[in-house]
């Protein structure tokens, strides 16, 4: 594995080279300032509209994709991982739309990538908290290649675009990854490590410093996972929203596709 060298950027009207050659060597990025506190409040106040929305309509998929439930540190019902999101908010709707979303299809090269609105789960919301009666409270190793086998297709890239709602130090859980990882064998990719069940540290893995409104992106095909926090209630609250940037057959969902049976499977085996 490459030796990995921890920095961030700044957006631009542009990506740069230094930022291209980085990501081709690690994997993953980490963009700083991408949105302000004003559009993380208004972020976060259309996802708890249509959180109080789908559990008002007792609504338990979207598009097939199951959604995932908890309890918040009261005791109250919340939904921890949201869909589709972007169909539900015109605002998010139109940030998927932000010019520079789109530079980042440039780390797709050779391939042509295109931003998964109506595709996979479209802009996902997930919302980690430590409590009782949580039920989302970390992610194990996993890279997102066996959705491609699933669906009959062969492994493309394709990228993770994560924009994150809270500050999140190393020390309070969140991304970890294996960088250099994306380059790794098929056999690897896909049994390097038990996908989904292990949740271990490991000497080589990397986490980031992050602040409320950074962005982050990395490769699906690398090596990652989702730390717990060590602390309870709300100084675990880690919100984070993701949309991929996918490449190969255009296959949208919609409110009579089926549920994929990877959601089904890594449902069984993050019991």
């Amino acid at each position: 594995m490459v030796k990995f060298e921890y920095k961030t950027f700044q957006f631009g009207e542009a990506l740069t080279q230094e930022q291209k050659d980085y990501f081709r060597q690690y994997g993953v990025i980490q963009f700083k300032n991408f949105i302000n506190a004003d559009t993380i409040k208004t972020f976060i106040d259309e996802l708890s509209k249509i959180e109080k929305k789908w559990l008002d309509e007792g609504i338990e998929k979207i598009n097939g994709i199951p959604l995932k439930f908890g309890k918040d540190p009261q005791g109250n019902k919340m939904i921890q991982r949201m869909c589709f999101t972007n169909k539900y908010s015109t605002f998010l709707g139109e940030f998927l739309k932000d010019p520079r979303l789109q530079l980042l299809v440039e780390l797709l090269a050779p391939y042509d990538g295109r931003i998964s609105e109506d595709e996979k789960d479209g802009l996902v919301f997930n919302h980690y908290v430590n409590s009782p009666n949580s039920k989302f409270t970390q992610m194990g190793w996993h890279t997102d290649s066996p959705r491609d086998l699933f669906l009959g297709q062969k492994i493309l890239p394709m990228l993770n675009v994560g924009i994150h709602l809270d500050t999140c130090p190393t020390s309070n859980g969140g991304l970890r990854v294996l960088p250099g990882t994306q380059n790794q064998s098929v056999f690897k990719l896909l049994f390097g490590k038990k996908q989904f069940v292990d949740h271990s540290a490991d000497a080589r893995e990397v986490g980031f410093e992050i602040d409320a409104g950074d962005l982050t992106v990395h490769d699906g095909r690398l090596w990652h996972r989702v730390e717990v926090s060590p602390n309870m209630g709300e100084k675990s609250r880690r919100r984070v929203m993701y949309v991929p940037i996918i490449t190969g057959k255009f296959m949208p969902k919609n409110e009579n596709s089926k549920t994929p049976f990877y959601h089904r499977f890594a449902k069984v085996v993050q019991k």
